[in-house]
C-alpha cells in the first residue's frame, strides 16, 4: 500500500529532469522542512538534474509557509515546477497566485486538512487526504520525502545514501515531535544507527564536541536539532541549517555552529525575558480560559518556543503572537483535549492563513481582529 500520489509525483519529477525543466523546491524552515527539501534535492542530483533552485521562507520578513513575497521573489526564476514541502496544504489563496505567476505546483505536507478542501494544485501529496490508503498517518513530511526518493530512484538508491537520508528523516521526525510508532520507529532506529558513522560534515562536528565523548546517541540528536532549530536565513534565501546539513567542508560547517550555538544564547536569554513577562500578564489575570499574549518586541522565531515553555506551565491552550505593523503572527500549543486546528476553523473568518497539527499549530490575521479573534477561541471552548 503506497501513499496516495507518491508514484505520481515520481512520474512527473522524472519527467522534469528528463525534459531539462526548471524544479524550485520550497520548504518551511524547521528541520522538516529543510530535511524535506534537501533529500528531495539529493534525490534529483542522482538522477542527474541540474540547476535545482532551494528557497526558504524568511519568517520574520515573509511570514510563515509560502506566501506572496516569496512567491513574488521566486517568480523571478521565471515559469518551473514548484514543490512545496512541508508547508502549503493550507495555502489556498497562495496557491492560486503559485499558479498565476506560471508555476505548476507539488504538494508534499503532513499538517492537518481544513474542512476537507485542497488547494488547486496539480498534485498533492499528504496522508491525510481524503482517499489516501496508506494506514500510518503520522508520518513527519520527511518521512514522505524518503519514501518519495525510494520510488523515484528504485534500485539507483544505494546503501549509503539510503543511510544518509534516514539520517536526517530520524531527525527531522524526532524534532517534528511525531509519534515513535510504526515507519516513524523503524526510521529513528535506523537513522539513529547510521548517524553514529555519519559521512555528512555538518553533522560530524557535533561527534567530535568534548560534552559528545560521554553523551548517547540521544542526546547527541537531541543536541543537534536544539542547534539546527535556532537557524536563521541567509541573504540567498537558504538557511543557516540547510548549510550545515549539506557542507562539504567541516571547517566551514564548524564555523556555522559555532555562530549557531552563540546565537542560540542570545536567543535562549530573549526566550527567557519574555516568558517571565508573560508568566507576569498570565499572574494578572489567571482565571483566562486562553492565554493570549502578543507584543510588537517580540521576534516571529522566537513565539513558538515561548508558547511551549508557556504551555509546560499552564494547562491551557496558548496563543503567542508576534504584533507587526499591520498583522500578527503567531503559535498555538493545546492540551490534548484540545485540537488546535479544528478550535481555530471555528473563527477562521478573522484569520489570514492559520495550521499545523492538533497540538501545535500556528496562526496569521489583521491587528483589528485581534481581540475578535481571542472572544471567539474563548466562546467556542466553552
Amino acid at each position: 500500500m503506497q501513499i496516495k500520489n507518491l508514484k505520481k509525483v515520481s512520474k512527473r519529477i522524472k519527467k522534469a529532469v528528463e525534459n531539462k525543466e526548471k524544479i524550485i523546491l520550497f520548504g518551511d524552515v524547521d528541520m522538516d522542512g529543510v530535511s524535506s527539501v534537501i533529500i528531495l534535492k539529493e534525490t534529483l542530483m542522482n538522477l542527474g538534474a541540474e540547476g535545482i533552485i532551494c528557497y526558504f521562507p524568511d519568517r520574520n520578513k515573509d511570514g510563515y509557509g509560502i506566501n506572496k513575497k516569496a512567491l513574488e521573489r521566486i517568480s523571478e526564476y521565471g515559469k518551473a515546477l514548484l514543490i512545496v514541502m512541508d508547508c502549503g496544504i493550507t495555502n489556498f489563496d497562495e496557491i492560486k497566485l503559485a499558479k498565476k505567476f506560471g508555476f505548476e505546483v507539488i504538494i508534499i505536507d503532513h499538517h492537518q486538512i481544513l474542512g476537507g478542501k485542497l488547494p488547486q494544485a496539480s498534485i498533492i501529496i499528504d496522508p491525510l487526504q481524503k482517499g489516501d490508503k496508506y494506514p500510518f498517518k503520522k508520518l513527519a513530511t520527511v518521512g514522505i520525502a524518503y519514501k518519495l526518493s525510494q520510488e523515484i530512484l528504485g534500485e539507483k538508491l544505494s546503501k549509503a545514501l539510503n543511510n544518509n537520508f534516514l539520517e536526517l528523516v530520524a531527525l527531522a521526525t524526532i524534532a517534528d515531535m511525531m509519534p515513535r510508532e510504526e515507519d516513524n520507529q523503524e526510521f529513528i532506529i535506523k537513522g539513529l544507527a547510521s548517524l553514529q558513522t555519519t559521512l555528512r560534515p555538518g553533522l560530524k562536528v557535533f561527534f567530535e564536541m568534548d560534552w559528545a565523548k560521554n553523551a548517547s546517541i540521544n542526546e547527541i540528536a537531541q543536541r543537534i536539532i536544539s542547534t539546527i532549530n535556532i537557524s536563521e536565513p541567509t541573504k540567498d534565501n537558504l538557511n543557516q541549517a540547510y548549510l550545515i546539513l549539506t557542507s562539504i567542508d567541516k571547517q566551514k560547517a564548524d564555523v556555522l555552529i559555532e555562530k549557531l550555538l552563540e546565537q542560540g544564547r542570545q536567543k535562549g536569554f530573549r526566550i527567557k525575558e519574555i516568558t517571565e513577562e508573560v508568566e507576569g500578564r498570565i499572574f494578572k489575570n489567571p482565571e483566562e480560559p486562553v492565554i493570549f499574549e502578543g507584543d510588537s518586541s517580540w521576534q516571529p522565531f522566537l513565539v513558538g518556543a515561548i508558547a511551549s515553555r508557556i504551555y509546560n506551565k499552564h494547562s491551557k491552550p496558548i496563543f503567542i503572537y508576534c504584533r507587526m505593523e499591520n498583522e500578527s503572527q503567531g503559535s498555538v500549543r493545546t492540551p490534548k483535549n484540545v485540537d488546535a486546528v479544528k478550535l481555530m476553523t471555528k473563527c477562521k473568518k478573522y484569520l489570514i492563513t492559520y495550521g499545523g497539527h492538533a497540538p501545535a499549530a500556528g496562526f496569521r490575521l489583521k491587528n483589528e481582529n485581534l481581540e475578535k479573534f481571542k472572544q471567539c477561541l474563548i466562546k467556542n471552548l466553552k
